[in-house]
């Protein structure tokens, strides 16, 4: 009996019914009537096959009951059943099972509209979103092609004013070309009326010694000559004139040279220098030292011979200095720039604080260090002259000179190096430098060795040093019967009390043949 009900079950006869019914329902209106009868006819032999086989179950649990098994059962159900002609009658069905039945049918009813209402409503609101979308797609679409008309319009308009705008620059310009060669011709016409006005007045006073010359000549008495007339004075010199605004520019440089031409050296040095950036600042402010030092030296050069060539034929109301300067300043052409940067870059290679790398060496700041000799000739001319402070390391710092680099203990009184050496004016400083102060620096920094060239100590001493210990044995005779020979380890420095006769008798050699005896930042030169 179980295994006949599971066979039962498992083919699912009752679900293929309630399938084809619900089949049947989808396709009733489509169906013609001959179909929807072939359907029914269907569906009753799927009953009668399913009725047969569940009285077959009924058969045989009524015979595992015995002779009387289910008797009343038979009795009370199935035969008023029978009786009525299959027809469900309310006294064989029980009202719990008919209202239970109803109940279900009722609520997948309800649920079935509820969900139908739902899905129509559903369908409803997004037809409605998309129409809304679409309305404002049309409308922004009408806004984007309004915003593309005015854009274009506005392009339009602002080519024609480009155009326009471009047509008065080149107007502006042109005239501002003009405007600078009728100045510097006028500036020319003007120097030239100074020239001029001085050869009169020399003129005239020559004119006015040949006619006393000629009255004793034509009296034959000796008369006193007429008194010269008193010199006027002369229109300032074209140095004198242009000494404010080239002060200016020259201070305006030197801050540049700071800002931006430093960043780039030491930029250009930390590529072959990465790990040490205190020897990086030391190069740049040792070339600054060494620059203003080789540009001074060139100027001094520079002035003297000028002032030996013009104290010939140099005649006028101003002095040979002021002359002397007006044609230094007139000719900065003159200043041989680049032997002035390869004086600097030897007096950086026996320069004992710095060092460089092996494959390199420091004609890599040749840029800088021209810039910087040009700024430092600049300022020699000048009246008075500007220059860099003196500088020395372990020096107590002077707040009125230098400011404290971000790296710098605040509370240390004792400079450890410098950055930028201060500009200053005599004893007045112009523009402030910039050093680094640190706890326990060192008057004596150590050697930094460089593979490339030799050690200081080790090169064979100048002339002008070897003339100098000649000229002290000469001098000396007690010494003469014993000299001491120079050794080569002594410092490129000599002696201020041992050199003093040395140095008065033989002079100082020049700056490019031999190195310097003493620092570029030792003293201030005054011109």
């Amino acid at each position: 009996m179980a295994e006949s009900l599971r066979r039962m079950v498992n083919n699912g006869n009752f679900t293929s019914l309630q399938d084809k019914l619900e089949k049947w329902l989808d396709d009733y209106h489509i169906n013609t009537n001959d179909q929807n009868v072939a359907r029914a006819c269907e569906l009753v032999e799927l009953n009668a096959r399913v009725q047969g086989q569940l009285f077959t179950l009924l058969n045989l649990v009524a015979s595992e009951g015995g002779l009387y098994g289910g008797v009343n059962t038979l009795k009370n159900r199935l035969l008023p059943w029978l009786s009525s002609g299959f027809a469900a009658s309310a006294a064989s069905v029980s009202a719990d099972t008919s209202l239970a039945v109803l109940a279900e049918a009722a609520e997948k009813d309800r649920q079935i509209t509820e969900i139908q209402s739902h899905y129509e409503q559903q369908l409803d609101n997004m037809e409605k979103d998309l129409v809304e979308t679409k309305d404002d797609a049309a409308a922004l679409k009408a806004e984007l092609d309004e915003t593309r008309d005015e854009l274009d319009d506005t392009r339009r308009k602002s080519t024609g004013t480009m155009m326009a705008t471009e047509d008065e620059i080149i107007r502006l310009k042109e005239e501002l070309r003009l405007t600078r060669d009728e100045s510097a011709s006028l500036r020319t016409r003007v120097d030239m009326i100074g020239d001029y006005e001085r050869q009169v007045r020399v003129l005239r006073d020559e004119i006015a010694i040949l006619r006393g010359e000629r009255a004793v000549l034509e009296n034959g008495l000796p008369e006193p000559l007429p008194p010269l007339p008193p010199p006027r004075p002369g229109s300032p010199t074209h140095a004198k004139l242009t000494d404010s605004v080239r002060r200016s520019r020259l201070i305006g440089r030197y801050n540049d040279l700071f800002s931006i031409d430093r960043v780039e050296a030491l930029t250009t040095l930390r590529r072959y220098i990465p790990d040490d950036e205190e020897m990086v600042q030391r190069i740049v402010f040792v070339g600054v030292q060494e620059a203003f030092h080789a540009a001074k030296m060139a100027f001094r050069a520079m002035r003297l011979r000028v002032r030996k060539n013009l104290a010939i034929t140099h005649i006028g109301p101003e002095t040979l200095e002021e002359a002397v300067l007006d044609y230094i300043v007139r000719n900065t052409d003159l200043f041989d720039v680049n032997g002035a940067v390869q004086d600097t870059i030897r007096a950086m290679n026996v320069n004992p604080k710095i060092s460089f790398p092996a494959e390199i060496d420091f004609n890599l700041l040749h840029p800088f260090i021209r810039e910087v000799c040009r700024c430092g000739w600049g300022m020699c001319a000048l009246e008075p002259p500007l220059d860099i402070s003196p500088a020395t390391d372990a020096e107590l710092y002077n707040e009125l000179k230098y400011r404290r680099s971000y790296d710098s203990e605040f509370t240390a009184p004792l400079v450890a190096y410098h950055v930028w050496p201060a500009l200053m004016e005599y004893d007045r400083v112009v523009v402030k430098g910039e050093a680094v102060t640190k706890r326990g620096a060192s008057l004596f920094s150590p050697r930094r060795s460089r593979s490339r060239s030799p050690s200081p100590r080790l090169r064979s001493p100048s002339p002008s040093r070897n003339n100098t210990n000649i000229l002290r044995i000469e001098q000396s005779p007690r010494r003469a019967t014993s000299p001491r020979p120079m050794s080569p380890s002594r410092s490129r420095s000599p002696s201020p009390t041992r050199s003093g006769s040395a140095m008065s008798v033989s002079s100082r050699p020049s700056s490019r043949s031999s190195p310097r005896p003493y620092s570029a930042a030792s003293s201030y030169v005054s011109y």
